[in-house]
């Protein structure tokens, strides 16, 4: 255990016992409260490890580090910036997902690019975007936000 998650821990402890010490029974149902949460995101949780151990499991790393990896520069950068446009994958399973494919050599650049596409782009609902608020302005919007997600990879590549 890192000495953060120690920290962290000690900290919530703490203010557990203060908590208990100022009003038992307000603490309990805090404290049913947040269990009744954790049995309602278990099923989510459970999906997203099921979820990001069979896209670690099928894809191999070398195939990773050779398509989005930081030696293949700018063009693993524009393939995973493509992936995370098109995609339709929630920040809770992309966040984690973004980390097993570091871990598997992709590079940060293009990590940072695919998890800002995804939020950023939504390709998936174009047409209802196109419907809802025009043509151009969708098109514009979604164009804007590609050329922006992938400033801010850069930076990210810079600064980390």
């Amino acid at each position: 255990m890192s000495l953060t998650a120690i920290v962290i821990d000690s900290l919530v402890g703490a203010c557990l016992l203060a908590s208990l010490l100022k009003d038992r029974e307000k603490t309990a149902s805090a404290l049913r409260i947040a269990l009744n949460a954790v049995k309602r995101m278990g099923p989510s949780v459970l999906a997203v490890i099921a979820v990001i151990g069979l896209i670690v499991g099928f894809i191999p790393a070398k195939w990773i580090a050779s398509t989005i990896g930081s030696e293949k520069g700018a063009l693993g950068l524009l393939i995973a910036a493509a992936l995370g446009s098109v995609l339709f994958i929630p920040a809770l399973i992309a966040f984690p997902l973004a980390k097993s494919l570091l871990d598997m050599g992709a590079g940060l650049m293009s990590m940072a690019a695919f998890i800002t596409t995804l939020t950023m782009i939504g390709f998936v609902f174009l047409p209802l975007e196109i419907r809802e608020l025009d043509r151009r302005f969708a098109l514009l919007r979604n164009g804007l936000s590609f050329l922006v997600a992938l400033a801010i990879a850069l930076i990210m590549g810079l600064i980390l």
